[in-house]
């Protein structure tokens, strides 16, 4: 879990550039970490991303930075972790994440993460340090029940490159998600600021707050399925994502009243409605983007792991039928035909 942390600038601070301000603050890191975070699009500034650490702040100017969860004492520790890779060059590489494997180290979680693994993959030598020395390789990040495809990184120039097409929006990621409840439109659009819980810091939500980062995803429904005795019926979607802000699927969705069926955090109902699922039904199906380096256009496809392709296989004859969008995509992922 990352910590928000929002900062008001002060008039005798006015045009000081943003890596020192941040730098002098007891609550931020070194300057250079600093420097590193507004590199990896951690620092808002005024509700926009701020990418320039030489930017001047002024008097009244607001800051949120995105500061990572300290990570256990010492150097990341080469560890084989199969790794289930999709496509590799000499620059970067798109895998596919099983469920439960963390990212990169965090309390309670000191080795046996991705991070780990792309260090023996590759060697630490090879691998971009934008997010600091803590995540080698890491360009976006998945939940650790989240699995599917994702980008890593083997030298700082490529990760810079594919973390400014994720905040240009270019590089086009696709999630398949399980939902509660009927969505009675074929497609729509939420677009909100997401910020941590006031409640729960474990948990963020939708908010208001001027500190809060901005979030757009779109869906479209792909197949919905009827109620049942213990249940609301479910809806299949595809989830588009314009922003990557932290578990913004999961908050978009419980927003709009659908929670992610499985989800231990913002979901609803038993296990038997959450179709015994011990994690939330999400799973990054599709990454397409333009590589950075060689032009290469680039596009992986990953089908539903066992355990959600079974969950929906549970729900049998309960199909309401399949839209457009449905019938394209459905036969990609893996699953039965109708």
């Amino acid at each position: 879990m990352s910590l928000d942390l929002h900062l008001l600038v002060p008039a005798e601070a006015s045009g000081d550039r943003l890596d020192a301000f941040l730098g002098a603050q007891a609550s931020c890191p070194s300057r250079s970490a600093c420097a590193r975070l507004v590199e990896a699009g951690a620092v808002v500034l005024n509700g926009e991303t701020c990418l320039s650490k030489k930017q001047q702040v002024a008097n009244g100017d607001r800051i949120s930075v995105e500061l990572p969860d300290e990570p256990e004492p010492g150097a990341i520790v080469p560890q084989a972790i199969p790794l289930d890779i999709r496509y590799e060059d000499d620059y970067l590489i798109v895998l596919s994440k099983q469920r439960g494997l963390v990212c990169h180290p965090a309390h309670g979680h000191v080795d046996g993460t991705l991070a780990n693994a792309l260090a023996y993959h590759c060697g630490l030598d090879h691998l971009g340090t934008v997010q600091g020395e803590d995540r080698p390789g890491i360009v976006h990040r998945l939940d650790r029940d989240t699995s599917g495809l994702m980008l890593a990184a083997k030298d700082d120039d490529t990760q810079r490159e594919l973390q400014n097409l994720i905040r240009t929006r270019t590089l086009d990621r696709r999630y398949i998600a399980l939902v509660h409840g009927y969505i009675a439109m074929d497609e729509g659009t939420v677009n909100t600021g997401i910020a941590r819980s006031t409640r729960d810091r474990i948990k963020m939500a939708v908010s208001d707050d001027p500190f809060a980062r901005q979030a757009i995803t779109t869906f479209r429904v792909l197949e919905r399925f009827d109620a049942g005795r213990s249940d609301e019926g479910y809806t299949l979607v595809e989830c588009h994502l314009y922003t990557g802000r932290t578990h913004q699927i999961r908050v978009h969705m419980r927003h709009i009243h659908h929670p992610l069926v499985g989800d231990p955090l913002y979901g609803k109902g038993s296990p038997r409605a959450n179709l015994e699922l011990d994690r939330q039904f999400l799973h990054s199906w599709r990454v397409q983007f333009d590589h950075p380096v060689t032009g290469e256009h680039v596009e992986c496809r990953d089908e539903l792991p066992w355990d959600l392709a079974a969950a929906l296989d549970e729900l049998g004859g309960r199909s309401l039928g399949r839209t457009a969008a449905g019938a394209s995509i459905i036969p990609q992922l893996g699953l039965f035909e109708d």
